[in-house]
């Protein structure tokens, strides 16, 4: 298969959009999400879309075939809560390995379906690796500003766990995504560090910030710049923003990264800002027609879509960015 670092160079690559947003299509009640092995769970599980991989892995693998029938060049697996810190909810850690393994496995099979229909279009799967639902950087107590949650060893043993079961399950890259707390996303890549050293691999990454603002910083406060320069030491394939911001809310920060970064940039936004249901009512059309200034402008090389978009929008963004050049950066070694 051809190296997507080759690929890069001479297109950009399209990133699929959001899995919660096809999965709500399905109105899964509790009892779907149990399936049958978990039919007497005596915890709540409804809402756990990890878990749906091994209780209906059917909807997950046809949610990976629309996607890359809209033009993704890239599926996330459907694994953004999967580590042990995010399963504690449903009391569910034991089987984060398993949930991760089959995430991944179930994205390349369907993944290597379209690629044997097409040769010439690689396919390709990226193991989603979320924040998790602490901070490290950060009191949850506004009366004990020094106490923590969860360590930065706690954090990078959970991610330890799920980069393996995601390379083993077939994962081709890593998207450290939606990073709130860069200390966060620090464990998990000094997690995936420690696995490649291990494992005698090399592994492309892709990090993705989430800018929560207007005032155009991450949670724990940082500028587009300081996150790029707080993850710049660590060898990976790209660096961008997702989630929180509309497509055209994300320009400024996406110029930042386009001239100061030496790495593929990227940008996944929601479709527009949530109404007061919390939905997205940004058309496809509507979507793509921001997009298309992050292309006119070189800001990107690989673009997709988080909340809210569909199917629909990737294949708006697709058509749009088909006839553009990717932006130039130093060849990646």
């Amino acid at each position: 298969m051809k190296d997507i670092k080759e690929i890069l160079k001479e297109r950009i690559l399209v990133l699929d959009g959001a899995m919660g947003t096809m999965l709500q299509r399905y109105k899964f009640q509790e009892g779907d999400f149990r399936g049958e092995r978990f039919k007497d769970w005596e915890h709540p599980l409804q809402g756990n879309n990890d878990l749906l991989s091994l209780t209906q892995p059917e909807a997950i693998a046809d949610v990976h075939r629309k996607y890359f029938a809209a033009g993704a060049d890239i599926v996330e697996t459907n694994t953004f809560s999967g580590t042990t810190i995010a399963m504690a909810d449903y009391h569910m850690e034991e089987f984060v390995y398993e949930l991760n393994y089959e995430s991944a496995r179930i994205a390349k099979m369907v993944a290597d379906e379209f690629t044997k229909k097409e040769p010439n279009k690689p396919r390709f799967v990226a193991g989603s690796i979320g924040p998790t639902n602490k901070t490290a950087s950060m009191s949850p107590d506004v009366n004990d500003p020094g106490y923590r949650a969860i360590s930065f060893d706690e954090l990078r043993i959970a991610y330890k766990q799920q980069v393996e079961a995601l390379l083993d399950g077939g994962a081709d890259l890593l998207l450290v995504e939606t990073i709130f707390d860069t200390l966060n996303a620090k464990a998990a890549l000094f997690a995936i560090e420690e696995v490649k050293e291990e494992r005698n691999i090399d592994v492309p990454i892709m990090v993705s910030g989430t800018i929560t603002d207007a005032s155009g910083r991450t949670l724990s406060g940082q500028t587009a710049e300081a996150f790029l320069i707080s993850i710049s030491h660590i060898p990976i394939l790209s660096v961008g923003f997702n989630c929180a911001l509309g497509a055209s809310q994300l320009v400024p920060h996406l110029e930042v990264l386009a001239t100061k970064s030496e790495h593929a940039v990227s940008a996944h936004p929601n479709a527009g800002l949530p109404n007061a249901f919390g939905e997205y009512d940004e058309t496809p059309d509507q979507m793509a027609e921001q997009i298309r200034e992050y292309v006119e402008k070189g800001l990107v090389n690989i673009v997709g879509g988080c909340c809210g978009t569909t199917p629909e929008h990737i294949t708006a963004i697709a058509n749009v960015v088909k006839d553009f050049k990717p932006r130039q950066f130093p060849v990646l070694q």
